[in-house]
């Protein structure tokens, strides 16, 4: 983890994995091309990220935080306002936002919600805006979809000049892709209104990521271009900035097993989401893909449970004062 606390993007210029190899085969007729490895587009990342999802206690995770504690949290919002502000940064295909909202109408009976989404995947946006569509109890409750990433979204509101204020902004399991991870902290919590809260959700110290990213970094592909950042990674930046906040820990599980199965296509998926590379498993050198499953394995980031291999996914939500 960088000082800064942003963490360093991962670039291994030794490896040079984009590159294509060519081969010459035994006889000599041709020269073949060994396939290159490469991130995953928007679309593959969509289809990888479902099996994440499919197969981890994720959404059960945050269900757990949206009943124990979110009501609570929420309570102080608004301060008597007929309107309740809230942006979702990275919404995705919007399940969490929606079960955040029906939590807000339950704090704030008969109060209008005007949401608004940042979300640059056009996916996720058509995904979104379809569950709304097919939910019916969004009464009282109005969208405003920009399609967009935060910085692009935050060059967009210096240039217009006006700057809207919030009373709950969240951003889920996103800062890891962002250019700037202290400056979009920074600019989003001055979105904030009085009283206002910003809810920070990303992996947890205890997590089996924080391990595999400092501790076996050099068995991940230079094609992911996210950081690798960690709640404490969050926290080091709040502290800078000066503002109070409080952190939240929930276990979370994502069952890997497949990983470890020759050939298996949720396997392969799997591999991709965790490694942020297409078809990880089909273009990685042998010996690369051996390092990341054996510093899969590791105790620090996995336990056994019934024959199946369980990768820590325990998340920390880190709710903001404005």
């Amino acid at each position: 983890m960088d000082a800064a606390p942003e963490a360093k993007r991962n670039s291994f210029p030794s490896m040079n994995f984009e590159a294509e190899i060519l081969t010459t085969p035994h006889d000599n007729s041709e020269l073949y091309t060994i396939p290159s490895m490469r991130s995953l587009t928007a679309e593959e990342y969509v289809e990888a990220f479902k099996t994440f999802l499919d197969h981890s206690t994720e959404h059960q995770c945050m269900d757990e935080f949206n009943k124990e504690q979110l009501p609570n949290i929420m309570a102080g919002l608004g301060h008597g306002k007929s309107t309740i502000n809230v942006l979702g940064v990275g919404s995705g295909t919007g399940e969490q936002d929606l079960k955040m909202i029906r939590i807000l109408q339950a704090v704030h009976p008969g109060v209008l919600i005007d949401n608004e989404i940042v979300e640059p995947n056009p996916q996720h946006v058509a995904a979104y805006k379809e569950l709304v569509n097919q939910t019916p109890d969004l009464q009282n409750v109005s969208f405003i979809w920009h399609q967009l990433t935060s910085s692009e979204y935050q060059q967009q509101v210096k240039e217009k000049g006006t700057h809207k204020k919030f009373d709950f902004i969240h951003m889920i399991q996103m800062l890891y892709r962002v250019e700037d991870i202290p400056n979009t902290i920074k600019f989003f919590h001055s979105c904030l209104d009085l009283h206002g809260k910003l809810l920070i959700i990303i992996l947890s110290d205890s997590s089996g990521w924080a391990s595999l990213w400092k501790k076996y970094r050099d068995c991940l592909p230079s094609t992911d271009s996210g950081h690798y950042i960690t709640s404490s990674g969050i926290t080091d930046v709040l502290k800078r900035l000066g503002v109070e906040y409080r952190v939240y820990e929930f276990p979370s599980g994502w069952d890997i097993t497949e990983c470890f199965v020759e050939g298996d296509a949720v396997g392969s998926l799997m591999m991709d989401f965790l490694t942020g590379t297409k078809d990880f498993l089909g273009t990685a050198p042998p010996a690369l893909r051996q390092r990341l499953r054996e510093a899969l394995c590791q105790p620090e980031c996995s336990s056994t449970k019934d024959g199946r291999i369980i990768f820590s996914n325990n998340l920390s939500m880190i709710v903001v004062e404005s």
